[in-house]
């Protein structure tokens, strides 16, 4: 990456956090109230729906006009997503981070503006995520090893 890139990153991170301290989003309060329902909707708390379709109000415009181009202000090309399918390791993730996000009340982007408040509940949510995170790059490479030494035969030959 080079110098722009950089402050391109920081600066979005920067009003990324900001938007969400300013929204309430840092309090897992906030979240755990907008996943409750156990008291019906009397004390449902709907912020967190507003929250989001702000957002999207806000992307969808900017994604039009970003799609329209023909390269990144700061990089050669886009660098989008490819894959289409929907997988186990897929649906797996995507249960993990909800139930985290519904019993913890964080979710990545809140739990680290969160840090800066040295709050023992985004300390732990943090580093339980970075766990997580190398946990899950060691089990990828101990199973792209398994599975590139099954394709190799005891002779020493690639079969074709």
């Amino acid at each position: 990456m080079n110098k722009k890139q950089y402050l391109a990153a920081f600066g979005t991170g920067l009003l990324f956090a900001f938007g969400l301290a300013l929204s309430g989003m840092t309090l897992p309060s906030k979240v755990i109230g907008f996943f409750d329902f156990s008291d019906g909707l009397t004390s449902w708390d709907p912020s967190l729906a507003f929250v989001m379709g702000g957002g999207v109000l806000v992307y969808l415009p900017v994604w039009r006009l970003v799609k329209g181009r023909a390269r990144p202000l700061f990089d050669e090309r886009f660098r989008l997503p490819t894959r289409k399918d929907i997988d186990g390791r897929l649906l797996l993730g995507a249960a993990l981070f909800g139930i985290g996000w519904g019993l913890g009340g964080y979710c990545p982007g809140p739990a680290l503006t969160s840090v800066g408040s040295f709050s023992s509940k985004a300390l732990v949510m943090v580093a339980s995520m970075l766990l997580g995170m190398v946990g899950f790059q060691q089990l990828d490479k101990l199973r792209a090893r398994s599975k590139a030494a099954r394709e190799v035969p005891s002779n020493g030959k690639v079969a074709s």
